[in-house]
């Protein structure tokens, strides 16, 4: 890079040190604009719009190559899945059945809106592109990214870390205006006395660190250190690749991962939020972005102008989809409208946005702590489990069958 040439660094080591710092600069800037926006303009949007103009105006586009951060992250993903894998125990899904619901048929639903309305008009085979990054999110977007790849689609792969990039600026607005929705007619309940509504027992905390059903023993406090941890962690995750490749790829590795996360970390071998106490979570968000950073390196100025269309249109479907969809599941399961469509999209924003909008919303319609925490305590539970559903399981097993499909197409 000859900015780094400039300052006197020569050799190829040092130059991929200093674009690693470049990397690195880019994740501040986003972290940095989204803390001061509240997450208006999330860190994923931010980063990925400095890397665009910055590959525009002369960043390296072989700069994941250089620091060799684009190969490293194949090896790594298995592990991140198995760590998402510890985050949430399956009592909470299934106490909050009506919410996984909600959140699985709303994937449903986008996918059938894409395939059936926005694939006739961009082509059936970027349609179903578009339902990866747009139901979940980062892995997803790998995922079918990793496909297009394969098959050569180099516009599709920029495509879909284009709608990665994008999507919470479509999503948060739409659940921050439900959730008040929400919030209000919670309100009006609560301060006439009715108590009609109330929140769930379900909502009632589990705790994250008792498994479900103890088959290894606990490992002690003083053994629970980085690399013991990290060691059970790449284990399971090595197991998940193994059972992948010797089944042939019926279920993609990565979906194998996830499952195998959960089953070990329920049976005791791993512990909740495993990567948080091994103190490498940051890392692992970190090589967890790569991929779609990678993915836009290949996006010029007039690719991304002719991508404008199928993006408005797939994310216009998708909001239609599942505004229809929470409106039919809202009556069958007994939720609003309004509560329903927050969970359903989800899928394009997650966590932490799923936290953060809950608590400014509670924050800004409320008058006292015992409003604020009436109306929490029901919507917060709700979108945590939302976006756990939708970004960590559905999206991952979605964009599984999505690839399979991809690889298959002509």
């Amino acid at each position: 890079m000859e900015v780094l040439k400039f300052f006197g660094v020569s050799n190829a080591v040092d130059i991929g040190t200093g674009l690693l710092a470049v990397v690195v600069l880019a994740y501040a800037i986003g972290d940095y604009v989204a803390s001061k926006t509240k997450a208006l303009f999330s860190m994923i949007f931010v980063t990925g719009a400095v890397f665009l103009v910055a590959f525009w105006v002369g960043l390296p586009t072989t700069i994941f190559k250089t620091t060799a951060l684009d190969p490293y992250f194949g090896f790594v993903m298995p592990f991140i899945l198995v760590h998402m894998g510890t985050l949430m125990k399956v009592k909470s899904l299934l106490n909050e059945w009506k919410t996984v619901t909600v959140a699985f048929l709303g994937l449903v639903g986008l996918s059938a809106g894409l395939y059936f309305i926005a694939g006739p008009l961009v082509g059936h085979i970027m349609a179903l592109t578009a339902a990866g990054p747009i139901s979940g999110g980062i892995v997803a977007t790998y995922i079918v990214r990793e496909a297009a790849d394969l098959k050569g689609f180099t516009e599709l792969g920029v495509f879909a870390a284009l709608l990665l990039v994008v999507q919470s600026f479509v999503g948060v607005p739409v659940a921050s205006y439900c959730l008040k929705l929400e919030g209000r007619c919670l309100l009006n309940t609560f301060r006439s006395g009715g108590g009609a509504v109330t929140p769930a027992k379900e909502a009632a905390a589990i705790d994250p660190e008792i498994p479900a059903y103890r088959l290894f023993p606990a490992t002690p406090k003083g053994l629970q250190t980085p690399f013991i941890l990290m060691f059970k962690t790449f284990l399971v995750g090595y197991i998940a690749v193994w059972v992948g490749q010797i089944t042939g790829g019926v279920v993609h590795k990565l979906v194998l991962a996830l499952i195998f996360g959960i089953v070990f970390y329920e049976l005791g071998f791993l512990e909740h939020d495993i990567f948080t106490k091994a103190g490498c979570a940051g890392y692992a968000m970190f090589f967890c972005l790569i991929p779609v950073w990678a993915g836009l390196t290949g996006a010029t100025p007039q690719m991304v102008r002719d991508l404008a269309y199928p993006t408005v249109l797939c994310f216009g479907v998708t909001l239609v989809a599942l505004a229809i969809t929470s409106l039919i599941l809202g009556k069958v399961l007994g939720y609003s409208w309004a509560i329903a469509m927050a969970i359903s999209t989800t899928c394009l924003y997650g966590f932490p946005a799923t936290y953060i909008l809950s608590n400014e919303v509670s924050t800004a319609i409320t008058e006292n702590d015992e409003e604020k925490k009436y109306v929490l305590s029901y919507i917060l539970p709700k979108m945590l489990i939302g976006g756990f559903t939708t970004v960590t399981i559905g999206s991952v097993i979605l964009a599984g069958y999505l690839a399979r499909i991809i690889e298959a197409a002509n």
